[in-house]
């Protein structure tokens, strides 16, 4: 890490002007991003290509009290945009059932024959949602049976759109320049939008005589948590849509939420890093490798004993994932061992669970500092000799655009994604052929991506100077995530006095400063690495710089500052 790699600004600006102006805010936009509002954010719904068209065919529904079906991804995206559209149809004195894919049985994204049986059962209108864009097939069956069908999405669609009554996506390659500059929302993110033009046509109507009109903030608690668990960027109207989440989640309305943030053992209100790697990992736990429909069942039920259930059901599946995943990494880093200098990691097994396979992705991805496919390959059967696929995409290197390229040039059966992450299908006797092309396709945006990485600093600080006040400040210029990255903070000259392996594969320290204070740090899923090994090994009389998230550790008999550790390299 270079010391010198610190946020620069004038000296009677605080820390806060400098975080924000790091992040790329013009200094004239400063007030607006100290505290995001949706006033200060929220676009005209109208400027999205076929928003009106859709909302006033969902006004039609609930008007003529049409049966409306709800048809979702199994991720917490899916699960979340669907919830929030079933709960704002109830708001408005319908109601709407929900149909979730089985992951394994019918795969990512709308079938034909789901849609048309769904169509023969009764629904009259069908809103997909986090799903759909790239459904050509399947949505030509629906049209042709006359089935009608809303598609809310975000992921990257092809030129040629599928045929839907009405396709909502800011990725579309027509949408208006408003629509386009808002291609970095979750699916919810779209979803809750079309609630606001829903309720905006049916005001026009005059529905609201006589009746509340639904209080849309309330349902930003969803927005909140499918935003952060889909890794989207955390800028603009996505940070003000999780911090006003972050706030409707605190006052647990929702007895879904409530019983999420229960079983996953918080005694706070949620924090965005929570909604990341603790409730969000259960709600997709569901659709990994249990039912995919638990997931929009917790957070649109009524019964708070169900909830309780729902969400202990929940845990249990994100505990059987952990060892699933276990076991697939462990195969799919062995294979990367022997991938030499491909730019970009495809590795596939057989018998490989298809639920894990985007989580491990992740991991992989974050070890070797590379895009990463990981691959399901199917034994016997009907779909023998395929596999499916996901993957996870590191910053500068579009994945999702990748991919579909790849199947429209007959190297996939399927696939599509945004920027950070896709999934795809391939044929075994493919495989090969596909990941060269995407290697060479990718080579050069991989290079660059690469390249342009360094340990940005925001803050040094003496040992003495992390204290619980300094990370309070830090926190009020979040949340932080992806796009919005949490403020980094160099912390030393330490030297290290204890050092041990926790749990798995992380490394904890005790570490202590010139100036006679010490302070805990831990550094996650370390413990292997160079860094770790050096941590742990290494002269513990030498002084050392520490560069990480300063958080605070609540679990001693006081408040303390604790540090997550990103990197560490020797003072002088």
């Amino acid at each position: 890490m270079d010391m010198a790699q610190t946020a620069s600004g004038g000296l009677s600006d605080d820390i806060i002007t400098q975080l924000l102006l790091a992040r790329g805010v013009a200094r004239e936009d400063l007030p607006r991003h100290r505290a995001p509002t949706l006033r200060a954010f929220l676009p005209d719904p109208s400027e999205f290509r076929d928003m009106e068209l859709a909302a006033r065919r969902m006004a039609d529904a609930i008007e003529r009290r049409e049966a409306i079906t709800i048809y979702g991804d199994y991720d917490v995206d899916g699960a979340t945009s669907a919830a929030l559209l079933i709960r704002l149809i109830r708001m408005l004195g319908h109601d709407a059932r929900h149909y979730i894919p089985d992951r394994l049985l019918e795969g990512y994204g709308p079938t034909g024959e789901a849609l048309v049986r769904l169509g023969a059962e009764g629904a009259q209108l069908i809103v997909t949602v986090d799903c759909g864009a790239m459904a050509h097939e399947a949505l030509a069956m629906a049209a042709q049976a006359g089935v009608e069908v809303i598609v809310v999405d975000h992921h990257k669609c092809s030129a040629e759109l599928p045929q839907a009554l009405a396709l909502v996506n800011p990725n579309r390659l027509d949408e208006s320049d408003i629509g386009a500059a808002h291609g970095h929302l979750a699916a919810v993110g779209v979803a809750f939008l079309l609630g606001v033009a829903l309720v905006r046509v049916l005001r026009g109507r005059g529905w609201f005589a006589g009746r509340a009109e639904p209080d849309l903030f309330a349902l930003l608690d969803l927005v909140a948590l499918g935003t952060v668990a889909d890794v989207a960027a955390l800028h603009g109207l996505n940070r003000a849509l999780v911090a006003q989440g972050l706030k409707v989640m605190a006052r647990r309305e929702n007895i879904g939420m409530a019983a999420l943030i229960d079983a996953s053992r918080l005694n706070r209100a949620p924090t965005a890093t929570d909604l990341g790697f603790a409730l969000g990992p259960r709600v997709n736990a569901g659709g990994r490798v249990g039912e995919a429909t638990l997931g929009v069942r917790l957070l649109t039920t009524q019964d708070a004993e169900e909830a309780r259930e729902i969400a202990a059901q929940l845990s249990r599946l994100n505990e059987e994932r952990r060892a699933i995943e276990m076991a697939v990494q462990e195969a799919a880093e062995a294979q990367v061992e022997r991938q030499g200098n491909r730019s970009v990691v495809v590795v596939s097994g057989k018998g490989w669970h298809p639920g894990v396979i985007g989580i491990v992705a992740g991991r992989i991805k974050e070890k070797t500092g590379k895009p990463t496919l990981v691959i399901a390959m199917d034994d016997d059967g009907p779909n023998g000799g395929y596999g499916k696929g996901s993957g996870r995409s590191i910053s500068g290197v579009d994945l999702g655009a990748a991919i579909i390229g790849a199947r429209e040039l007959g190297y996939l059966v399927a696939g599509g994604g945004h920027a950070m992450a896709a999934g795809l299908t391939v044929a075994q006797d493919r495989l090969d052929d596909f990941a060269q092309w995407l290697d060479d396709r990718l080579a050069g945006d991989v290079g660059r991506a690469q390249g342009a990485q360094s340990l940005l600093l925001d803050l040094a600080v003496a040992p003495r100077g992390l204290q619980p006040e300094l990370v309070e400040l830090l926190e009020s210029a979040g949340p932080y995530g992806m796009g919005w990255p949490g403020p980094r903070v160099a912390v030393g000259p330490v030297r290290v006095v204890k050092a041990d392996v926790v749990g798995a594969d992380h490394l904890r320290m005790i570490v202590r400063g010139e100036d006679g204070a010490s302070f805990k740090a831990m550094a996650f899923r370390a413990a292997q690495t160079e860094m770790g090994q050096t941590l742990i090994h290494g002269d513990h009389g030498r002084k050392l710089w520490l560069a990480g998230r300063a958080r605070i550790d609540d679990w001693g008999p006081r408040r303390a500052a604790e540090l997550h550790v990103d990197d560490a390299a020797w003072a002088g």
